[in-house]
C-alpha cells in the first residue's frame, strides 16, 4: 500500500500536488513546445489524408503553421487545483 500511496500521490496534500506538477511542467515547457513543433509536419500530413476538400486542407495548413505551443503552468495549476477540488 505504501508503494501505491507514492505513486498516485496519497497522503500529499493539494498544495503539495499542484507545486509539484507546475514545477514539472516548468522544466519540461521549452522541450514540450519543441515536440510540439517537431510534430506539425505530421499533423499537416495526417489531416491531407482527411477526405476534406482542397480550400479547407489548405486553411488547416496555414493555422498549423501560424500556430504557436504556448506552456502555462500557472493556468495549469489552477485548473488542476480546481478540478481537484470538486
Amino acid at each position: 500500500m505504501e508503494q501505491y500511496s507514492k505513486v498516485f500521490g496519497m497522503g500529499r496534500s493539494l498544495d503539495e500536488m499542484v507545486s509539484t506538477g507546475q514545477a514539472k511542467m516548468t522544466r519540461k515547457a521549452s522541450q514540450m513546445t519543441s515536440s510540439y513543433n517537431a510534430a506539425k509536419s505530421r499533423m499537416k500530413t495526417g489531416y491531407g489524408a482527411t477526405p476534406f476538400g482542397p480550400t479547407r486542407k489548405a486553411n488547416y495548413n496555414s493555422a498549423i503553421d501560424a500556430a504557436t505551443h504556448r506552456v502555462d503552468p500557472e493556468k495549469w495549476a489552477r485548473n488542476f487545483r480546481a478540478k481537484m477540488s470538486e
